[in-house]
């Protein structure tokens, strides 16, 4: 079973899927992801991969603290706006975007920093076998940050779907050995945060945290 379920048999592919949801409207927060935040702010700024990068709010925070960043994601209208938002924030020279169905190709290696966040999707994903290969990305010294629901709040269609596993950062450290035993586990833990749903309801979710360190 990969890290994530299917959380809809039926759903169609990847790049239908998502070029759908980006087409309904846009999703910008303008807001990088506070794990990655954490995750670097003692990093010297190199080269970075953001994993299902979407309409770029991490891609373009990286560009902004000076990384050389790359996005990948599967569509082109989340693509498009993330060039817009790097062109906006006056870091495009610091962007490249590129068009992956990360189940198929990841963008060429290696990085200094390789993020995914939320890489969880309705559509078939085998996320272990993503990871792995996006830690084979990794440059010497270099680290693996990913990002995780491990909880849902209970208005979510997904968490009605007894059949989907969400792994906690263990789980995901223990899928990824095969490629990554012997590095430094910098970060390992649950996070709590607070949702708000469509009526207005709360809930509270965990997000699972792993950030390693390849050795140099």
């Amino acid at each position: 079973m990969p890290g994530v379920s299917l959380f809809d048999p039926d759903a169609p592919d990847a790049r239908e899927l998502w070029e759908g949801m980006y087409s309904a409207g846009e999703r910008w927060s303008g807001r990088p992801n506070a794990a990655l935040v954490r995750a670097v702010e003692h990093l010297a700024p190199g080269t970075a991969l953001d994993l299902g990068c979407g309409e770029g709010g991490d891609v373009v925070w990286l560009a902004s603290r000076g990384w050389s960043a790359t996005g990948a994601d599967v569509s082109p209208t989340a693509l498009a706006r993330a060039a817009r938002h790097a062109a906006d924030a006056g870091v495009a020279q610091r962007v490249r975007l590129e068009e992956h169905d990360l189940g198929a190709s990841l963008p060429a290696g290696p990085f200094d920093l390789v993020t995914a966040s939320f890489l969880h999707s309705i559509a078939h994903l085998d996320r272990d076998d993503v990871l792995r290969r996006a830690a084979g990305l990794v440059a010497p010294g270099g680290t693996l940050l990913v990002v995780g629901h491990v909880s849902l709040p209970p208005w979510s269609d997904a968490a009605q779907h007894h059949h989907v596993h969400l792994p906690a950062p263990r789980e995901v450290r223990e899928a990824l050995a095969p490629v990554t035993a012997g590095w430094e586990v910098l970060r390992e833990e649950l996070v709590p945060r607070e949702v708000t749903g469509p009526e207005g309801q709360r809930a509270g979710v965990d997000d699972g945290v792993l950030h390693l360190r390849r050795p140099a």
